[in-house]
């Protein structure tokens, strides 16, 4: 077993995750598998299939559970999570970003020779050109589909008409393969309101419409209409456009989409699985005390900051106080807590998160069951 620090000597004790040394990310792993069941289910009953965004989670074992319920194979953000992915044996993987970069359009057609399933964005003819030439040169074809904005003003072809010219360069290439569209709605996902959320969904799905009539009338064949995030699985698998749902957020969940009514009438349909442990360092101010988790410790772009949810009281919130701290704060003066204290944040913004951390302490109830490395941390 590769060494994770002092911790991996507390994996099988009894109470170990009380024992943990800090700051430690903490996987559940009974929520987990019940997040990625519950997922599962969900797309099986509503006949959409599921390819899981790894970005989310960094993790081969992760990944891994995600296909043995039944998705059909990753997505991912960077060739560099691609990279191990494909390494570690999951073939069927789509690369949610353009290739550009030279050295990445290398590996990119190296990693292409070695898994049948690979698959990648592209949304400019320049860059089409360029991966024709790059698969040409090795006589293998690269499947590639066409990546349209849908308001995010990220990636992706600004409208249905230069989407369109860019899928039909990829159709007559010689050495690509159509593999269909992308189109992400990333800038609706926390929109808290269902209705609202729905509303601004079925604004964006107008644009998809769109370039799936031209493909259609044009003859060209759509293999597969890929997005979907955790804050519209519901949304878009009742609109019925996509085929495939690369949610990712879902499996671990945080304190932002915890605001987030994801399905009328069951609005948090996953629980919270990962959290940050920290331990009281300081308790000399008073109405608060200090951990030893701070701004290296979580993502801060959320608006929500990291929730306390375990070895505190009911109200207790928390805030930045450095690099290395963070004070829990009390609602009331007369609590406190003892020097040693070990406390379990939510996480504010889960993937950003995990990037920060080289492993999982992953738990089952109060035992350390095992400790997982962050596989695709870093990976670019």
């Amino acid at each position: 077993m590769e060494n994770y620090g002092l911790n991996v000597e507390l994996i099988g004790k009894a109470g170990s995750r009380e024992m943990l040394q800090t700051p430690a990310l903490v996987l559940d792993l009974d929520l987990l598998e019940r997040n990625i069941r519950q997922m599962a289910e969900f797309a099986q009953e509503h006949g959409v299939s599921l390819r899981p965004h790894a970005k989310t989670h960094k993790s081969v074992r992760i990944a891994r559970m995600q296909i043995e319920a039944g998705a059909l194979g990753a997505s991912v953000a960077t060739i560099g999570e691609a990279k191990i992915m494909i390494e570690a044996g999951i073939s069927d993987v789509l690369v949610t970003s353009p290739v550009v970069h030279p050295a990445k359009v290398d590996l990119l057609i190296n990693l292409n020779s070695r898994a049948d399933g690979l698959m990648v964005v592209a949304d400019h003819v320049a860059n089409v050109a360029t991966l024709d030439a790059a698969a040409a040169a090795v006589g293998r074809p690269l499947t590639v589909l066409v990546d349209l904005d849908v308001g995010i003003g990220r990636t992706g072809s600004r409208t249905p008409e230069d989407a369109f010219f860019v899928a039909s360069q990829i159709d007559i290439a010689p050495n690509l393969r159509f593999g269909g569209v992308q189109a992400y709605a990333g800038k609706l996902q926390h929109i808290e309101d269902y209705a609202d959320r729905k509303a601004a969904n079925d604004k964006e799905c107008v644009s998809i419409r769109d370039l799936l009539d031209r493909l259609n009338a044009s003859g060209i064949g759509v293999p597969r209409v890929t997005g979907v995030g955790t804050g519209s699985h519901d949304i878009d698998a009742r609109e019925g456009l996509f085929t495939e749902m690369q949610v990712g957020s879902y499996v671990f969940t945080d304190t932002h989409y915890n605001a987030v009514v994801l399905r009328e009438g069951d609005p948090r349909p996953f629980e919270p699985s990962l959290f940050v442990r920290g331990t009281v360092v300081s308790v000399n101010q008073p109405g608060c005390v200090s951990v030893d988790t701070g701004l290296k410790r979580f993502a801060t772009d959320s608006p929500f900051p990291p929730e306390p949810v375990r070895g505190v009281s009911a109200g207790c919130s928390f805030t930045f106080k450095g690099d290395e701290h963070g004070l829990v704060v009390f609602p009331r003066p007369d609590m406190n807590l003892s020097l040693g204290t070990g406390v379990e944040f939510i996480t504010p913004h889960c993937d950003p998160t995990v990037n920060l951390h080289d492993s999982y302490h992953v738990v089952r109830g109060e035992t350390l069951v095992d400790i997982w490395p962050v596989d695709a941390r870093g990976a670019i």
